[in-house]
């Protein structure tokens, strides 16, 4: 992730606190950051069933992973 990634995420944090009338936590910034972790490592699962040469069954544990992966943020 990069610096301007996280700043980005700093200040939606940030909004969502204001529009919400509550105080600002770093436990609202840091469930932001898990989530777009969890979405980047989901995506690189994507990517490899995309890619894989071979039957479309053999895609599947990829699936599964990517599939895994966004549901732990459910």
């Amino acid at each position: 992730m990069t610096r301007q990634e996280i700043d980005t995420l700093w200040f939606k944090a940030m909004h969502e606190s204001i529009k919400d009338n509550e105080d600002f936590t770093r436990y609202h910034f840091a469930a932001l950051v898990a989530a777009a972790e969890r979405e980047a490592c989901a995506l690189e699962a994507d990517y490899e069933a995309a890619r894989w040469p071979y039957a479309p069954e053999c895609r599947e544990p990829c699936e599964e992973i990517a599939k895994a992966i966004r549901a732990r943020g459910a």
